[in-house]
């Protein structure tokens, strides 16, 4: 498979801001959420020189043929401005090589956008080396670690407030790394805050959930910490029903778990709680929790719990099983 070259979408939005405006825009990539944003910023460009309604369209591939969509790319503009055409799930197209044509000597009166869902094999062939050529080829590649926590922490900025690198980490565990969603959250923790709270702490990440009568993952393991089966069960239960999936919640325990057992030496080494609670994987802010739950937890009984995730991972993997039938299972065997 052939490494991608492509420059990152992200590239597209500072080009704009300074007025250049490409022929052509050729959207790939995994992470949606920023191809939906650039998408949403070339109409912003475009949007002031188009001066017909008519000029602007949107195609999908299951119903245009692509050389019909290049006819009209290259026919002119029912008004006096540009024409401004958006082509949805370009990945379908079977033969994309009529655009190799067109991308050669694209018309400068119209801005043609072209979104291609998921990413492409081999960059080099037709017509992608050439978009690549004449710099038409962007990729969205889905952000991930450091690089997603920076974006929350960046975006959070841009609406006024502030969040810390290690509370956007905590934010991620609980929402997920789908941007979209994390994005929604964020939202609902500004209207939650008001104009005059700027800065989005735990506490208020806590409140939210509660406000919405949603447990999340941090609830979960409280409540396994504590070894309280009943109150575990009714967090797990609320997960499954609100998004989550067995897979993250394994995952999220496993974690747990592991930050669990180094608890005990770095207790003999008397680590401070600050660098204590890094390396154990959690903020300063849970990290008595874990301390508490580590007296609860022998090295024997973490041996049992592993199992018991081990376990719970290979049935969601190889059976039909209901999640909430392996929750239920998973959490019995590991509170006893």
């Amino acid at each position: 498979m052939a490494k991608s070259k492509a420059p990152s979408v992200l590239e597209v939005v500072p080009d704009l801001k300074k007025g250049k405006i490409k022929p052509i825009y050729y959207f790939f990539g995994e992470d949606s959420f920023n191809i939906d944003a650039a998408v949403k910023s070339v109409e912003n460009a475009v949007g002031p020189f188009i001066s017909s309604d008519f000029d602007r369209e949107t195609f999908y591939s299951e119903n245009k043929n692509l050389s019909d969509v290049l006819s009209i790319a290259s026919s002119f503009p029912f008004g006096t401005g540009k024409k401004l055409l958006i082509l949805k799930e370009a990945e379908k197209f079977k033969d994309k090589k009529p655009l190799k044509d067109y991308a050669v000597s694209p018309p400068d009166f119209t801005v043609l956008v072209i979104i291609h869902n998921g990413t492409i094999t081999n960059i080099s062939s037709e017509p992608f080396k050439t978009l690549s050529a004449n710099n038409f080829l962007f990729e969205s590649k889905e952000l991930k670690g450091k690089a997603l926590v920076e974006w929350i922490v960046t975006y959070t900025e841009s609406a006024g407030k502030k969040i810390s690198y290690e509370t956007a980490q905590v934010l991620i565990d609980i929402v997920g790394e789908e941007r979209g969603l994390i994005q929604q959250q964020l939202e609902k923790i500004y209207t939650y805050l008001g104009s005059d709270k700027k800065e989005i702490n735990i506490e208020s990440i806590k409140d939210i959930t509660s406000e919405l009568k949603q447990f999340n993952i941090f609830d979960l393991q409280n409540a396994i910490g504590q070894k309280d089966k009943a109150k575990a069960l009714e967090v797990a239960y609320n997960l499954l029903s609100n998004g989550s999936d067995m897979v993250f919640i394994v995952v999220m325990l496993t974690r747990y778990f592991t930050g669990l057992a180094k608890i005990s030496e770095l207790k003999s080494k008397n680590v401070p709680d600050q660098a204590a609670a890094r390396i154990v994987g959690t903020h300063p802010f849970y990290y008595k929790d874990y301390v508490k739950a580590r007296n609860l937890y022998s090295d024997s009984k973490l041996i049992e719990v592993f199992r018991a995730l081990l376990k719970a991972d290979v049935s969601i993997k190889t059976t039909s099983t209901d999640e909430k039938t392996i929750a239920t299972i998973l959490i019995s065997e590991i509170i006893q």
